[in-house]
């Protein structure tokens, strides 16, 4: 049983992660998506001050490529979706925070991605600080220049590994023809040899066998 200093610290640490005051951390969004292919747009705004209270509401803008303007798309407020422009009816699901008022994650998930779809993303947090003397308002906005493609295109590292993978193959294969020659190799000899051990012992024998007949 824990007792003393290790299981204060053990019961700070689970008050710690059962506040939320952990676990957040900002991760740029993937920028090339596959047309006929699902894609999340990621935007994520962590809480600089975890032990405060707070509630914030999500709006997501795009600008099409070649367009100069960006049009609002998407909200999230009071854990409530609302599509807002009819090129993304029924293609945007909410894939942020679930179940809170206080958001942390305001990702998006594109469903059936297109090639119109291809231009800038900006996702708008805003966010109040619920302070003891008064409310505290903060915003934070993210950017996605998003490509989209036919066909995804293959990284460079994912080449390198496939690659190693079938020399990896190759060599083991390799390697075990090597060891079955040599097995048979080393069979071979202690066969001939074996037959080299005997050939003395039958020649003994047969004079044996001579000198008793005569």
């Amino acid at each position: 049983m824990l007792r003393g200093p290790r299981l204060s610290v053990l019961m700070c640490l689970a008050l710690y992660v059962s506040q939320g005051w952990c676990g957040c951390v900002e991760v740029d969004s993937r920028t090339e998506a596959v047309t006929g292919h699902g894609f999340k747009l990621g935007c994520i705004s962590c809480k600089r001050r975890g032990e405060v209270a707070a509630s914030a509401y999500v709006e997501w803008y795009f600008q099409a490529k070649g367009e100069s303007d960006f049009v609002q798309i998407y909200e999230y407020r009071d854990q409530t979706p609302a599509i807002l422009h009819e090129q993304f009816l029924e293609r945007l699901a909410w894939n942020g925070s679930k179940r809170t008022d206080d958001l942390q994650d305001g990702s998006l998930y594109i469903l059936n991605v297109t090639l119109n779809d291809t231009g800038t993303y900006r996702c708008h947090f805003y966010r109040t600080l619920f302070l003891h003397i008064q409310e505290h308002h903060t915003n934070a906005t993210k950017l996605v220049q998003l490509s989209v493609v036919e066909e995804a295109n293959r990284e460079l590292t994912s080449i390198i590994s496939e690659v190693f993978m079938y020399l990896c193959i190759v060599g083991f294969q390799v390697g075990i023809v090597l060891v079955l020659v040599l097995c048979y190799k080393k069979t071979a000899a202690a066969a001939r040899e074996s037959e080299r051990e005997k050939e003395p012992l039958d020649s003994k024998d047969n004079c044996a066998g001579i000198q008793v007949d005569e």
